[in-house]
């Protein structure tokens, strides 16, 4: 049977959904000027996990949780959970460095791009010529030669490891509203936080040492929580 996420179909039906869930992520309380951006949201993940002090950009984005548990339990429902390890992983980790630097220089992700220019945004039109020159530039490597090695079949252990960190993000940052058994898309923006305080109420089921090392009171506090004031 073939996959209809493949086909052109597949492909046009996601475009469609992004394009329409993007703009309502900004509706519903996301920052305005991106709506959606992974390397901004990795980046304040970074601050809420105490890894930079910009207080405005810290915070556990729970899209950044989604993606990662969502992308698990379609590899696991589709049975096309294979786990891989690439080489050069040094190389990897500086290339990687330097892309999301790049990123969070010149707007963002090609996401956030895509959005400012449909908001009338016109700088995005830079943004976008960049990240074409740089793919382009990235061809022209491979042409030459240049390969960091091809990624090889791994444990499935090693393909746990990142939705059971956010399984533990998740569970130290519940986005449920104390009078709501929803979640409340005020919670999901630092802005908007004090205007509907977040509560821990949503466990997922993940091994007990796992959950107790998420919580507040393996260390007295959980630097990366929301505030419930």
């Amino acid at each position: 049977m073939k996959n209809f996420f493949s086909s052109k179909q597949g492909i046009i039906a996601v475009g469609l959904a992004i394009g329409v869930l993007a703009p309502l992520l900004q509706f519903w309380g996301n920052p305005g000027n991106m709506g959606i951006c992974v390397a901004c949201f990795e980046r304040d993940i970074a601050g809420a996990v105490g890894l930079h002090r910009a207080a405005v950009v810290q915070y556990m984005r729970p899209e950044i949780i989604g993606f990662v548990l969502g992308a698990l339990l379609a590899a696991l429902f589709a049975k096309d959970f294979r786990p891989r390890a690439g080489s050069a992983p040094i190389a990897r980790f500086i290339l990687g460095a330097f892309a999301m630097i790049g990123a969070l220089v010149f707007l963002g992700c090609p996401w956030r791009a895509i959005l400012r220019l449909a908001g009338g945004d016109l700088s995005a039109i830079f943004v976008i010529l960049g990240l074409v020159a740089g793919i382009w530039i990235g061809t022209v490597f491979f042409r030459k030669g240049y390969s960091l090695g091809r990624s090889q079949k791994t444990h499935a252990s090693v393909g746990l490891i990142m939705p059971l960190v956010c399984s533990a993000f998740w569970r130290s940052c519940s986005f449920f509203p104390r009078s709501k058994t929803i979640p409340s898309p005020a919670c999901f923006s630092t802005a908007s936080r004090a205007r509907a305080p977040c509560t821990r109420r949503f466990w997922p089921p993940w091994p007990w040492a796992f959950w107790w090392a998420s919580s507040p009171s393996a260390a007295g506090f959980a630097p990366w929580a929301p505030s419930a004031t």
